[in-house]
Formats: structure tokens, C-alpha cells, sequence
């Protein structure tokens, strides 16, 4: 029997998250064990009358890339990745995998190739979501490699998920509704003001949001969400950050990030563990060294940490930073191959304070 909140929570994907109208192109792609959730997006998707085209995306198609290709096949992009780009008008990602380690000994070279052959298309996924032409949500799939990363049973994390998706819910959109609202307070709160100074333990950094746009982050992006974001002024980041958890990208694990920035740019970066990865992330472009997202979680229902940047950045009570691209629609400028987010708990003797207000202590806003 097949469990009714994965319906629910394809429902909430597509009927919400992105709402498809009739004749649109949704692009959904995920990992085959994810089948379950990816036929009821189909389903839902023909419902709504759109046009579903189906993917299957695994990090193991990845791994067979990055260690047999040559330079020239790393280099090469598909032109139906081209069209999908620049053509589809909504995509819906789903994530799962059987190991989340499988590219952690891939030379970083090989993924750093990849990676700056792909700008154009990073630009131009940025540009249309941007303005509106393509609407796009990422979600993760229960599976038993993200349960064990999670410390958890599958049945554990099976309901992690759906409490966290509020797929467990008789109305999910009722709750997302209520998180857009009371952020959005927030971003009232802010609306207009320059300089944010955060000060903790872990982090003693100023930056400018002068003239730029506070994001609503409700579940039509990322699912779960609960976190408002914007894009720093580029050149006006000045301190120092330790991150409080490891921060993972393509199957590594870095541990005790510290990062120094003078005039918007990472001057000084070190980790205790896969410090060279770290580096040479960093020094995947010039873009790569600046701030392209300052975002403060807001989702006091996710409380632990389990190794999923999807749920690791929303935990209320944190902050969390990416170097590399910024989104457009903060009014960031900043480009790059990468967006990496990093997360700095902020419940112990911190604030953040903006244009000298007291807007956020220990985890709680102030406003």
C-alpha cells in the first residue's frame, strides 16, 4: 500500500509549489528511487493539464562522467539541457541517491571543468527565474543513505519529512501560508534598510543590503523552505565567520570552515578537514570569493542537523551565507559556477542588528 503523504506532498509540488497551468512544460527529474514520488508528480502534473517530461538524474551517472570522460566530454553540454533551460516553463528536481559519498574522490579538478563549462547555463537558469519564465522547486525523496546520514531509521526520516513538508497535514498550503505571511512581516521589517552587523561566538561580520530586495523563501522554491534571504552589496562584506556544521558539496564533507573577508572578498579560508576542496571551490572563478546569499532560517520545526543543505539551512535559530552566485532577484550581481551555503548557528550569545536596531537575538527576531 502506498503511503497517501507521498501524494500529498506531489500535490502541494505542483499545485503550489509551481503551479502548473494547462500547457505548460514541466521538466521533472530525479533519482530512480524515487519513482514513487516522481509517478505521483506525473500524475498531478497531467491533472493540472501541463506536459510532463520525466528525467532520471543519479549522482552515479555523475560519478561514471567525472572519472571516465576526457577534458573535451567534461566540457560538452547536451543540447537538450540547452533547450530545457532556455525553453521549459516550470522544473520540479527530486533528490535521492544510494550513497551520498559517491563523489567525495573525485579529483576536484574533473568537477571544477565541469562546472565552468556549465556557466551559461547557470546564467541563464538565474536570469529566467529571475524574471518570472521559469518556475522551479527542489524537494528530496525519503530514501535510506539520506535516513543514515540523519542518524535516523527510515521510517524516522520518512516522517522528518513529511512533518517538515507538512505532508502530513489535512492542508499543507493552510501552513505554508501562514510561514509566508509571518515572514513577510519580516521583510517588511526590513524593507529600506542598509547595514546588518552580526556579532556571536562563531562570527563578527558587517555587510550592506543597501538597495537590495529581501526574498520570501515559502515552499514555491525549495520544499521544505522557511528562510528569508537577499544578496549582500558584493564588495561590502568585512569580518569573519566559523561555520557551525560541515558544510557538504559533491559527496565531501568540510569541516570547521573559517572564512575572512576584506571588501566583499574570502581573503583567508581554512578547514580542518578537506581544506583543499574547500580552496579549490573558491577558486573556481572570481565570483566564487564573494557573498552571493545572507539568509536567516526561520523553520523552528527542523531542529536537527542532518547533513541535507534542502533542510540544514532552514533550521530556525541559524544563518546561513553562499559564496558564488547570487540570485537576481535579491539584485545581486555576483556570478559564478558555484552557490554553496554554509550554516552558522546563532542561539548562543548572538545578534544580528540592523542600521543600529536590535532585529535578532539568540535564535528569535526581535521585531
Amino acid at each position: 500500500m502506498s503511503d497517501p503523504r507521498i501524494d500529498k506532498l506531489a500535490d502541494v509540488l505542483v499545485n503550489y509549489s509551481i503551479e502548473v497551468q494547462a500547457g505548460d512544460w514541466v521538466l521533472i527529474s530525479g533519482h530512480y528511487l524515487a519513482v514513487p514520488l516522481l509517478n505521483a508528480v506525473i500524475a498531478h502534473v497531467l491533472k493540472a493539464g501541463g506536459h510532463p517530461t520525466a528525467l532520471l538524474d543519479a549522482v552515479e551517472f555523475q560519478e561514471t562522467i567525472l572519472r571516465e570522460a576526457s577534458d573535451t566530454q567534461l566540457e560538452w553540454i547536451s543540447p537538450l539541457e540547452t533547450t530545457a533551460y532556455e525553453q521549459v516553463d516550470a522544473t520540479i528536481g527530486v533528490s535521492a541517491t544510494q550513497n551520498t559519498r559517491a563523489l567525495t574522490n573525485v579529483d576536484p579538478e574533473r568537477q571544477r571543468i565541469r562546472q565552468n563549462a556549465r556557466r551559461e547555463l547557470m546564467k541563464t537558469f538565474m536570469r529566467r527565474s529571475a524574471e518570472g519564465s521559469l518556475r522551479w522547486v527542489g524537494t528530496l525523496y525519503p530514501c535510506p543513505a539520506y535516513a543514515q546520514e540523519a542518524d535516523m531509521s527510515l521510517n524516522e526520516y520518512e516522517d522528518f519529512v513529511y512533518k517538515a513538508t507538512f505532508a502530513d497535514q489535512p492542508d499543507p498550503v493552510k501552513h505554508w501560508t501562514a510561514i509566508h505571511d509571518e515572514q513577510a512581516r519580516l521583510i517588511e521589517w526590513l524593507k529600506g534598510k542598509e547595514e546588518v552587523v552580526v556579532r556571536g561566538p562563531d562570527i563578527d561580520l558587517t555587510l550592506s543590503i543597501a538597495g537590495r530586495t529581501w526574498i520570501n523563501s515559502d515552499g514555491k522554491k525549495n520544499m521544505p523552505s522557511g528562510e528569508i534571504f537577499t544578496g549582500p552589496v558584493e564588495q561590502s562584506v568585512t569580518g569573519w565567520v566559523r561555520f557551525t556544521y560541515p558544510a557538504i558539496r559533491s559527496g565531501r564533507e568540510v569541516e570547521g570552515v573559517e572564512l575572512t573577508f576584506e571588501d566583499g572578498r574570502v581573503v583567508t579560508a581554512k578547514a580542518s578537514k578537506n581544506e583543499g576542496f574547500l580552496l579549490s571551490q573558491l577558486d573556481s572563478d572570481p565570483g566564487a570569493r564573494y557573498l552571493g546569499e545572507f539568509a536567516i532560517g526561520t523553520n523552528y520545526g527542523i531542529t536537527q542537523f542532518t547533513k541535507n543543505i534542502l533542510y540544514d539551512e532552514k533550521i530556525g535559530g541559524t544563518i546561513h551565507m553562499a559564496v558564488g552566485a547570487g540570485y537576481p532577484e535579491t539584485g545581486s550581481q555576483n556570478e559564478s559556477t558555484i552557490h554553496w551555503d554554509l550554516i552558522c548557528d546563532m542561539r548562543n550569545d548572538s545578534e544580528i542588528v540592523v542600521d543600529g536596531e536590535l532585529f535578532y537575538k539568540n535564535g528569535k527576531f526581535q521585531v
